[in-house]
């Protein structure tokens, strides 16, 4: 059974994920707008990603028969400078959602359950590689600077990012609600 306070911060952490997942589609929508397809398919990809880290933190709840407790998402931000300080934003942004998920180590650990220890220990090593991933990009597009041709490289480049899982996105068809094949 987990304690109250341990509850109530793995629900905070639930919403927060969700804000992950609505920062990275208001990227992808200022990546599309800019004409820059694949910044805008790696941003999405990264919100499907942020999406599944939630349910992860609703599933880990259900599970230990925890009340799950919806919160409401903040608006984030629509519009950066520029390519990089979205993908800066980004890595700041991944930055503190790794020292959110220490605070929740650090409270399983004082509250000493053990059971929510090791499962955050996934996330432990999964924000090893947001972090990374992010800043990767934040790198290269250092290293590309006002360079148009050296962009569209790089978009090119973030288009080949395979999502962990894909969410449908065609339109619905005819007054039959059926998808288009």
């Amino acid at each position: 059974m987990l304690s109250e306070k341990v509850r109530e911060a793995l629900n905070k952490q639930m919403n927060a994920e969700l804000y992950s997942g609505y920062l990275y589609v208001s990227m992808s929508a200022y990546f599309e707008d800019a004409d820059l397809p694949g910044f805008a398919h790696w941003m999405r990809a990264q919100a499907q990603e942020e999406l599944l880290h939630a349910m992860k933190f609703y599933r880990y709840l259900v599970d230990k028969d925890a009340r799950v407790t919806t919160l409401a998402i903040d608006q984030p931000a629509v519009e950066w400078a520029s390519p990089l300080a979205a993908f800066q934003h980004a890595y700041e942004h991944e930055q503190k959602v790794t020292g959110l998920i220490n605070n929740l180590v650090e409270l399983a650990m004082a509250e000493r359950d053990y059971a929510t220890n090791v499962t955050l220990q996934w996330f432990v090593n999964e924000q090893i590689e947001e972090e990374a991933s992010a800043k990767a990009v934040v790198q290269q597009l250092k290293r590309v600077g006002d360079s148009g041709e050296a962009l569209m490289l790089v978009d090119r480049e973030l288009a080949q990012r395979v999502p962990l899982f894909v969410l449908p996105l065609a339109a619905t068809a005819g007054a039959g609600g059926g998808t288009a094949a």
